[in-house]
């Protein structure tokens, strides 16, 4: 299955979702076209598959990636990092994410806002004990901020290959940390 998860998911985003057609998938994969909607009862089942894989293996990597960290800031700065990498390495799966996001109102763009929502709820996790307000509502509109900006500045990478994900990291941090140190009263 993970086989004919990754194929689909090479060829929807050489394609589009509209574009691909399980016959190429299945011909790709080495399988029967029946095979595939035995396992995923259709195109937009096998592109569920597809979203929902990319979606877990975002979360282990910047989970993963703030194991360890020291304070928020750390925190966010290796999360960050592992997200830049991700999509540097998972060009296809971003790029997938990306594109299919045009979807709005379909169970495919439901499953794009529930990766959003995933990794809101991470960064709101890993930033809570920061804001000495205790505000959950300051902690939910930061995370929101930080995954908005960070999916922007991802599509202003595929622009901007030559700009390393380290470099990217360091970027998003020098405006978000500064934006997010608590204001004296």
């Amino acid at each position: 299955m993970r086989q004919m998860i990754d194929i689909a998911e090479v060829v929807f985003a050489e394609r589009g979702y509209a574009a691909a057609s399980m016959d190429d998938i299945a011909e790709r994969v080495g399988v029967s076209k029946p095979m595939l909607y035995e396992y995923f009862n259709s195109k937009e089942g096998l592109l569920l598959g597809c979203i929902r894989q990319s979606r877990a293996e975002l979360r282990l990597v910047t989970e993963k990636a703030t194991v360890g960290a020291v304070d928020a800031e750390d925190a966010l700065r290796r999360g960050l990092l592992a997200f830049f990498v991700f999509i540097r390495e998972r060009r296809q799966a971003w790029s997938l994410l990306r594109h299919e996001m045009a979807l709005i109102g379909t169970p495919a763009a439901d499953e794009i806002e529930e990766t959003r929502r995933q990794q809101t709820d991470l960064i709101a996790a890993l930033m809570s004990g920061y804001f000495d307000s205790g505000s959950e509502l300051q902690v939910d509109a930061s995370a929101e901020f930080v995954v908005g900006a960070c999916e922007r500045l991802a599509i202003w990478c595929e622009r901007h290959e030559e700009v390393a994900p380290d470099t990217v990291t360091a970027y998003a941090m020098d405006l978000l940390w500064n934006g997010l140190a608590p204001r004296a009263v």
